[in-house]
Formats: structure tokens, sequence, C-alpha cells
């Protein structure tokens, strides 16, 4: 291809660029395109969870356990080759229950999870207490999970794409992707971009909430829709206020679930800054990003209730994103049968961070015909419901 890459990756957020890193380290000349900056979109609206402990038995969960296991190498290598650190902690995680149904539903999930492998140890009464001292004293039972962890999203985006780019690769800010360009036997010869054509072999359509559109500019649309959520961010607190990733009961449930409607849950954990993060929230609003204050007022009110102690802790602002929603709860990965070349990786919604390493991983081993590490057969492109009609 001489100056040009083999694979453009459109979308320099943490999947994208996840999946530009597997590439590159695969020995493949990798692009990566986005219409703004780098990581400036859904993933730095991110809290950067690296989470298992909110996802039941099934594809996703084996997703991100393998995505877990991959996270640290990643630290290691990066910091090995370029010196960067996109603060890894490994610091678990613990799901609070506040009623007694609550406590039930909780201990049976664990349950489920221990089986399929995930380390969920549910805490004998009162010994919550000592891995998060200020939680409320509702709490009837709480689950500890020591492989939750939590990583800064822009800089591990940025650590990411900079290892593209040491290994030759381009990263192109402020370039529009608007479709691909199709040789006589409809493979991918090119992106269109910027104006002009930029060739390449392959192309990998990251583009978060907005991979529908890139998809139907692509000749191949996919049901891929924004759900937007809200953060807010707190003054600085002492150390040792929110020790783990904490989050009630109830978070499950909103994250499973496809209601259009406003779901709020509780989200609690802090950052090395001090500040403590706070979510979350939930809304199919198409790309509306008007601030909502009863929303903002939900979601504290209800982490003042879980951790009394924030309260009186004041907020110094909140952001919000949008998150790429299928509508199976599951991640779209793979090749697209209808456009030979085009590649898919995205429909992460808020898992996008924790899941990003095992999915670059599994998109690299697909586009090699290698053996992939993960069964990639539920994430398919046309699996039932996520392929819509060229004109629909």
């Amino acid at each position: 291809m001489g100056q040009f890459p083999d694979i453009v990756v459109v979308g320099a957020g943490i999947v994208g660029a996840a999946c530009a890193e597997a590439l590159s380290a695969a020995g493949h000349v990798v692009d990566v395109l986005d219409r703004g900056a780098p990581a400036a979109g859904t993933t730095a609206a991110g809290e950067g969870n690296v989470l298992v402990s909110d996802k039941p038995p099934g594809a996703e969960l084996r997703l991100a356990q393998a995505s877990r296991r991959r996270w640290p190498e990643l630290a290691r290598s990066l910091r090995e080759e370029l010196g960067a650190d996109f603060e890894w902690e490994p610091k678990g995680g613990v799901v609070a229950a506040t009623t007694v149904d609550g406590a039930d539903a909780l201990t049976a999930f664990a349950a489920q999870q221990r089986e399929a492998g995930v380390d969920a140890r549910v805490l004998p009464s009162g010994a919550v207490f000592d891995l998060e001292p200020h939680l409320t004293r509702r709490t009837v039972l709480a689950v500890h999970y020591p492989e939750d962890a939590q990583v800064q999203p822009v800089l591990a985006a940025s650590a990411l794409l900079a290892a593209v780019r040491r290994r030759g690769g381009t990263l192109r800010s402020g370039t529009t992707a608007t479709g691909v360009v199709r040789g006589r036997d409809g493979r991918v010869t090119g992106v269109r971009a910027g104006g002009s054509i930029l060739p390449c072999g392959a192309v990998v359509n990251a583009c978060g909430p907005w991979s529908g559109e890139f998809a139907r500019l692509a000749g191949a649309p996919i049901v891929v829709l924004p759900r937007r959520g809200m953060v807010l961010v707190t003054a600085p607190v002492p150390p040792g206020t929110v020790r783990h990733k904490v989050y009630d009961a109830d978070y499950v449930g909103a994250v499973e679930s496809g209601d259009a409607e406003l779901q709020t849950s509780t989200v609690v954990e802090s950052t090395r800054a001090g500040t403590v993060l706070i979510g979350s929230s939930r809304e199919r609003i198409g790309f509306d990003d008007a601030v909502r204050t009863h929303v903002l007022r939900e979601i504290a009110g209800k982490a003042a209730a879980l951790f009394p102690v924030l309260g009186r802790v004041p907020v110094m602002r909140a952001y919000g994103g949008f998150r790429p929603y299928a509508p199976d709860h599951l991640p779209v990965i793979g090749a697209d049968p209808r456009v030979p070349g085009l590649w898919h990786a995205t429909g992460h919604e808020g898992a996008g961070v924790g899941l990003a390493a095992a999915t670059g991983q599994l998109l690299a081993e697909l586009v090699g015909g290698r053996p992939p590490h993960v069964d990639p057969e539920p994430f398919r492109v046309d699996r039932p419901g996520l392929i819509e009609e060229v004109g629909a």
C-alpha cells in the first residue's frame, strides 16, 4: 500500500483506540480518523469503569472477564514502551442492597456470577463497613468484587493511540469519514474523509453512538442508538472517604433495561485527584444534550442516601455523554457480511472502557484470521434485530 494504511479505524475513542493498538501490534499499518479530538466524545464522558460485577453470566461477562485480564497487561506494556500511565487502579467494587428484596436479588445474582468464574464475596453482617466506613447504615447486605477496577479513560485512549503512532500509524483529528469506496468485487478499497479518499484495505467502524450513521453511509446500516448518561463531580474529599467502586443493587437492572424513560441508580467512586464521581443516569433521548436539573438532583439525592457524608460535599460540575446502545445490549464486533472489508466495533453502551481491551484483541484476531480468545458468535453483525435494510 506504500504510504497508505492497511486499515483505517474510524473513531478515536477508547474502543477505536484499543482496536487500532491491537491491529498495529499484529503488524498492520493503521490510521485512525475522528471528526473531533481523540477521546473527546463518549470516552471523555465516562467514569473509566472496568467491571465484572454488573454483568450476568453470558457473552458480555465473558468479554468483560477477558478484558479485565488484558487491561493490566496493556498497562504494563504501554508503560514499558511509552512511559505512559493511565491510572490503572484495581480497587475492587462493592455492591450494596438497602432492602430485604434487594439483598435477596443481589445474593442470587452473585451466586450466578460465581458459577461463571467471578470472584463475588457476600460479606458477613457489618463487614462492609470495614471496607466502606461511610456507607449508609441502612445497608442490609453487600457483595465485594475484588476484580473491579478503574482507569482514567482519556489517558488510556491517548496511550493506546500513542502506541499506534509509534508503530507507524497516523491519527487524523478533525477529519469526518463520510463513507467507503468499493472496488469491482465489492470490497472496501478506501474511505471518504475530509473531501478526499484515503486508500486502504479495510475499515473499522468504531464511531460509538454515531456508528449507525457511519454504517448507513458505508452502505451497511446497523441499529446502534445513543443513550445519554450524566455524571456529577464533587469537590475533593479526605482520602478514604470512598475506597472502592460502590453502587447500589439497582444498577444492574438499569444497565440491562431497554426502557427509554429516565433511569437513575447510584454509582460512587473516588479519583486520584480526590474528587468523587457520582452517577448514573440512562435516557434514550437521541442526541439531545440539554442539561436537565431534575436528573442531576435525582442522581445527587440517591448518592447522598448511599453515602450520607456526600450530602455535605459541594458538586463542582456535571457532564454528560452519549453511549452506543444496541437493542439486545451486546456489543457489535466483527465483519459486515454485506460489505467485504468493513468491520464493526461498537454498541458497548456504558461498558466501552471496560470491554475495550478484549474488543480490540478480538477484532485483531478476526481480521488476521487467528483463533479468537473469546467466542465472537454472540457479537456478530448479522444477528437478529441489528441489521437494517438499505434504504429503510
